[in-house]
């Protein structure tokens, strides 16, 4: 027998495979239930709030998902530069494995309902800050200042996001290889500067 805390967790992960390859508005319900083999009935036996709380909670299983992602990426690296070389590379070997088919879950919320419900616009910013924070804090425990690690978290994230979108949209690798070579060069520069 499934549980119920299978069921909404499978339903979760259907939810952010589709925003990431179709967007918020392109994600239907019936679609969600198609891809996690899961009774109709429990669409609103778990998200009573329907579409919007389901996508919340999607963005909340990415943001940690991530947050997870950098803390253990950060638990193998000896720099740095490893950090955020390691952080580019598994975007992009994510990307080239779904054969360009695969985005970020919060972006389209960010850029398709950000404005327009609280909710979601609220859920990305968490999203991003954490994501943020974490991998500058991260960045400060393999050797970088403060501030410089604050900055090139941004950069890193950042230019992940945008890698994802002109990637998929060309392709190619290349805007992911670009960012990498940019943020580990800069990972170099701010850690040199301390020894």
């Amino acid at each position: 027998m499934v549980r119920r805390s299978d069921t909404k967790r499978r339903m979760i992960g259907a939810a952010r495979q589709l925003i990431r390859e179709h967007g918020y508005h392109s994600m239907a319900l019936s679609d969600v239930v198609e891809r996690s083999a899961s009774p109709r009935g429990s669409v609103y036996y778990h998200f009573p709030q329907g579409k919007v709380q389901m996508a919340a909670e999607a963005a909340e299983a990415h943001t940690r998902e991530q947050v997870d992602l950098i803390n253990q990426l950060a638990g193998e690296a000896t720099s740095a530069e490893d950090l955020v070389r390691a952080y580019v590379e598994l975007a992009r070997e994510g990307m080239l494995t779904s054969g360009y088919g695969r985005g970020c879950t919060i972006a389209p919320l960010v850029l398709e309902v950000g404005e327009t419900s609280e909710e979601l616009g609220a859920a990305s910013r968490r999203a991003f800050v954490l994501m943020t924070e974490t991998l500058a804090l991260q960045l400060v425990v393999l050797g970088a200042e403060a501030a410089d690690a604050r900055e090139l978290s941004h950069a890193t994230v950042a230019g992940v996001e945008g890698a994802m979108v002109t990637s998929r949209a060309l392709r190619s690798p290349e805007p992911f290889n670009a960012i990498r070579d940019t943020v580990v060069a800069r990972a170099r520069a701010l850690t040199a500067v301390r020894d």
